[in-house]
């Protein structure tokens, strides 16, 4: 709802990062940082009590790293937050990890803070936030080994180019003004081809169409 702050936990072992996170997103509108968390298990348990909308979350740390974090998270109780994987490096193998584990994105550290900002709103609503570039290289480094999925989905035509126009880092208002459709019916449609897929969400659905083929690097939809 308009006026209604996301509310975000940071989980970052460093504890430099973690304050100057914490502060910087905290003077960003829309923002509420509620907690923070120095390691996986802190973060689990912090996500847990609190509640925050978003957990922004870093992959590298002790005792429990974010991708199991992020796996415990999303297998849990109750509605679970979103999760936005931070990291430093674009290529990291244990982004596409947290990708599959369920996490809705992912943002780099050296990011201006109102895009990191930008990112946990986006999320927070549903979407998802993807470096296209970024995401071919991993995929091409580490498949996710889920491109079956695709010619067994029997996507329809319409869906198809839904998944397609969704690997451009398009959000669905964006989709349902090219395809000249409502968002609810890109909505639809974009469920559809979750189930179908069997994608944890749209992040997982775009993997999976890069990993099957049915995008290809540097060659539009």
């Amino acid at each position: 709802m308009a006026g209604t702050p996301v509310t975000l936990l940071i989980a970052d072992d460093d504890e430099v990062t973690r304050s100057g996170l914490r502060t910087l997103l905290g003077m960003q509108p829309g923002i509420a940082v509620t907690g923070e968390a120095a390691d996986g298990v802190e973060a689990v348990r912090q996500a847990r009590r609190l509640r925050p909308d978003v957990v922004l979350m870093d992959v590298r740390m002790p005792r429990l790293n974010g991708i199991e974090a992020t796996r415990q998270l999303l297998a849990g109780p109750g509605e679970p937050p979103k999760v936005v994987v931070i990291t430093t490096f674009e290529n990291d193998g244990y982004v596409t990890a947290a990708l599959s584990a369920g996490a809705g994105g992912f943002v780099l550290k050296r990011l201006p803070v109102p895009r990191i900002a930008e990112a946990v709103r986006v999320v927070a609503a549903g979407e998802a936030i993807l470096f296209p570039a970024a995401l071919r290289q991993m995929v091409t480094a580490r498949p996710l080994g889920s491109a079956a999925a695709l010619p067994r989905a029997a996507l329809t035509a319409r869906e198809e180019e839904v998944l397609r126009l969704l690997a451009t880092g398009l959000s669905n208002p964006e989709i349902a003004e090219l395809c000249g459709v409502s968002q609810e019916t890109v909505k639809t449609h974009v469920g559809n081809v979750l189930t179908k897929l069997g994608a944890q969400n749209r992040t997982h659905a775009v993997v999976i169409a890069y990993e099957s083929g049915l995008v290809v690097p540097g060659i539009g939809g």
